[in-house]
């Protein structure tokens, strides 16, 4: 797999403030750390395999895409992006459809919404939080052009997720970062049968990861194992892609070991998921995220 292997998620962001300044409203001090650029990433990763990624857009830079976009063109062909498009605001941010479309243009072929339980201020009473014609113009949008919409959510966004995937079934849909069950240190079942639900949905996919967010967050991270096999035996290895959403520092304990963190996230899937074949880690770990972000583009 040399090479081959596609992180799905990362955040990137340049100590360059010059050519690249955060976006109203944030400083310095607001960063994670000072900066978090391609080739940290790939310094970590080369030497396992990975050579392909997806950026995704990161919150400091707002709606400025213009960071990712210049990687993405002077990367040939080995790096794609997942944007932030606003539909949902208090001023005119013109047409979410058409600014996908001119996103897509530079590699940015996914984008990101967070759902309704990180933002209660849009839940109305129906919790119908994405019926709103901005939402409406994404999903189609991204039926017309084959681009997904990202989901940053908690299992209790499913329904809603789920109406939306039965309205268009033919737009591609990511469910990020395993819809964040275990953030807590708990796999709950009612959780899990939720999440594996959606693979009724042909269009949704799964980003398998952050392990060392999940569970007890203790390397090797074994013990999201079953969560996860019970994930990919629903969906299908083929509607999964491995994601280390690098440079995952948690709140509080940014003072860890990203490097070892990531070949730990890594070898989940490719070392310990003694449940999936060769074939079946193939496709979590390259295949899925090779003919979404890269076959045919």
């Amino acid at each position: 797999m040399d090479g081959r292997i596609i992180d799905a998620h990362i955040h990137v962001w340049s100590a360059d403030r010059e050519r690249y300044p955060l976006a109203p409203g944030f400083e310095d001090a607001d960063l994670w750390i000072p900066s978090y650029e391609v080739g940290d990433h790939l310094a970590m990763g080369a030497g396992l395999g990975v050579g392909r990624i997806n950026f995704v857009q990161m919150t400091w830079y707002g709606t400025d895409h213009s960071y990712i976009l210049d990687l993405i063109a002077e990367s040939s062909g080995r790096f794609v992006g997942t944007g932030i498009v606003p539909a949902v605001t208090d001023i005119d941010v013109g047409s979410p459809g058409r600014t996908m479309a001119a996103l897509a243009q530079g590699g940015i072929y996914a984008f990101r919404v967070r759902g309704g339980s990180a933002r209660p201020s849009l839940l109305p009473a129906n919790r119908r939080w994405l019926d709103h014609p901005g939402y409406h113009e994404m999903f189609e949008a991204g039926a017309r052009r084959n681009l997904a919409i990202s989901f940053l959510m908690d299992p209790v966004d499913i329904p809603e997720v789920d109406r939306m995937c039965e309205l268009y079934p033919d737009t591609p849909v990511i469910v990020d970062h395993l819809c964040r069950i275990g953030i807590d240190g708990m796999f709950r079942e009612e959780d899990i049968s939720a999440l594996c639900g959606l693979a009724k949905r042909r269009g949704v996919m799964v980003k398998i990861g952050p392990f060392n967010h999940l569970g007890s967050k203790v390397k090797p991270y074994t013990d999201v194992l079953p969560f996860v096999e019970r994930v990919m035996g629903a969906f299908g290895p083929e509607r999964c892609m491995w994601e280390s959403d690098s440079p995952a520092l948690r709140p509080g304990n940014y003072d860890v070991d990203p490097a070892a963190d990531f070949a730990a996230s890594l070898a989940v899937i490719r070392d310990h998921a003694d449940f999936l074949s060769e074939s079946d880690k193939e496709q979590a770990l390259f295949g899925t995220a090779e003919r979404f972000f890269f076959e045919g583009r």
